[in-house]
């Protein structure tokens, strides 16, 4: 079996354990509580059969003592009427949809999304609020929970970004400021909640006695304090009513080009046979893209010029991309006597190409995808002399300056400088994932080792520590590592890479103006 197809497996597995929150237990209390789960209210509330791009399902999947799979929140992307939106779902099941330090880098993460392309929010609010034994990393700080509701406030008032709220259960103290933040409130009979302070806080702070539905709920909040707007009596007319609410705001689709989709030249299943067992061996990356592309067809770009580099134009699903991609395998030189080039390392001729072939596409208003399986930029006298410095800041310039919505598909290595030039998360790529087969890392365990110990690394005794710092180095490097603490969006299968693909390109074309950094203010007098 193919390691893809391995490491595939594994995934799916751990996958749709996390997808069973706190377990069953826990979701028959939920419904004894006649309320939904987090997942079945997102399922509801989407169209049926439309995608689902889940954000973040591994984020502290192995932290926490493993009691928090997704971070108790349900993020991702779907479809409300053909138009695409972000939800937020606390997930009741675990430890009553409490907020650990990775459930604010979940929600932040959402709501980044929505406001670099403009597209609705809605958030599912069923929360008991902080997590007190974490509130370390959950309250105080630039990316604690206040980072919420400044984005909330943001959306509110300079981008224009639809905010809906749906309390379906409790929503306590700080948190009580997501709904109240946010542009409508709906309320559910008799299962929600909303309040600075619980009955049990408000007997002990003022020794009065008040029942929780008296003290905020939802008849409290739509009849007496004019908190809330719209009172549901369950949650599956709560889920309606706010499909019927979005579905009657404007919005202006954004067509696939003329000319319309072709399927790919290959079946996706024959991926798991392209990539090899071994990650260092090399492969066709143009049999990659026959499985992703309409037709198979990418027109490449300068193929003759640096070809351990490849760009061209392509197109998903009819949507059109400009691919940079990394090509593996040994590359002969061009002259007699000239060394063959590596492939998946970045040289000074290859730096230059992509970044004029990014200017172009930037120009042209062309989506950009990164397939990654890069290894670094090139070292050493030849590679030093001919200015790889410059030629890899020209590089990375371009990729971090271009305002076309940016895509990454980790399909083997993301290591070095090469991995930040490349779209790196820190280059804010509007959506970046991951096959299962992704290592993202500084460098290899073998490359660290020998940095590390040099010659000492084949010393007797040096085995036991040599041995741990590439056991260390193969635990970091696997992508469920990454997708634990939110370097990538989400892992992939292969058979749902490009259907996801074509989605992401069809959200963040929703936007049409500069696609940098978590969001793009109009100016003040506009607004």
């Amino acid at each position: 079996m193919s390691r893809l197809k391995t490491l595939s497996d594994e995934y799916q597995t751990l996958r749709a354990r996390l997808e069973q929150g706190g377990g069953a237990e826990r979701i028959k209390r939920q419904h004894d509580q006649g309320k939904l789960t987090a997942r079945e209210r997102v399922t509801a509330l989407l169209d049926k059969d439309g995608p689902w791009v889940e954000i973040g399902l591994l984020v502290a999947w192995d932290q926490y003592d493993r009691q928090a799979p997704a971070a108790g929140v349900v993020t991702g992307l779907g479809r409300i009427a053909g138009r695409p939106v972000v939800v937020v779902a606390n997930d009741a099941t675990v430890k009553a949809g409490s907020w650990w330090p990775g459930t604010i880098k979940k929600i932040l993460r959402a709501q980044e999304i929505a406001m670099r392309q403009r597209i609705p929010i809605i958030y599912l609010v069923d929360s008991a609020g902080v997590n007190l034994p974490y509130q370390g990393g959950v309250f105080p700080g630039q990316y604690g929970a206040a980072r919420i509701f400044y984005y909330n406030s943001i959306m509110r008032r300079y981008l224009k970004v639809p905010q809906i709220a749906a309390v379906m259960g409790p929503c306590i103290a700080g948190g009580a400021y997501l709904p109240a933040l946010s542009d409508v409130i709906f309320m559910v009979e008799g299962t929600s909640f909303m309040g600075l302070g619980g009955p049990n806080l408000v007997k002990g702070a003022t020794g009065q006695v008040v029942d929780a539905e008296t003290l905020g709920g939802a008849t409290t909040h739509t009849a007496v304090s004019a908190v809330a707007h719209y009172r549901a009596k369950d949650d599956k007319d709560c889920l309606v009513r706010i499909r019927e609410y979005l579905t009657r705001l404007p919005h202006t689709p954004h067509p696939t080009p003329p000319g319309g989709a072709r399927d790919p030249k290959r079946d996706a299943t024959q991926l798991y046979d392209i990539l090899p067992v071994d990650h260092r061996m090399s492969y066709d990356v143009r049999a990659v893209f026959e499985c992703l592309l309409d037709a198979g067809r990418l027109d490449e770009f300068q193929p003759e010029v640096a070809p351990e580099m490849i760009c061209g134009h392509g197109a998903i699903e009819g949507r059109p991309v400009a691919v940079i991609a990394n090509s593996r395998g040994v590359i002969k030189g061009k002259k007699k006597n000239e060394a063959p080039r590596i492939g998946g390392i970045i040289y000074t001729e290859s730096a230059e190409k992509v970044a004029y072939f990014i200017e172009n596409a930037d120009r042209e208003r062309v989506p950009l995808l990164f397939i990654q399986d890069v290894s670094g930029f090139m070292v050493g006298t030849e590679a030093e002399h001919t200015g790889i410095i410059r030629a890899g800041a020209r590089f990375v310039e371009a990729m971090a300056t271009a305002t076309v919505p940016k895509l990454v598909l980790t399909v083997n290595h993301a290591s070095g400088a090469g991995y930040y030039a490349m779209a790196g998360q820190g280059f804010d790529p509007d959506f970046i994932v991951s096959w299962p087969t992704g290592r993202m890392g500084v460098m290899e365990g073998e490359s660290a080792v020998q940095a590390v110990y040099g010659a000492e690394a084949a010393k007797p005794d040096n085995a036991a520590v040599v041995d741990a710092m590439r056991a260390d180095y193969e635990h970091q490097l696997d992508a469920t590592f990454a997708g634990a603490r939110g370097f990538v969006d989400a892992i992939l299968t292969p058979e749902e890479t490009r259907d996801t693909l074509a989605f992401l390109l069809e959200v963040s074309s929703e936007f049409t103006g500069p696609h940098l950094g978590a969001f793009a203010l109009p100016s003040v007098s506009s607004c």
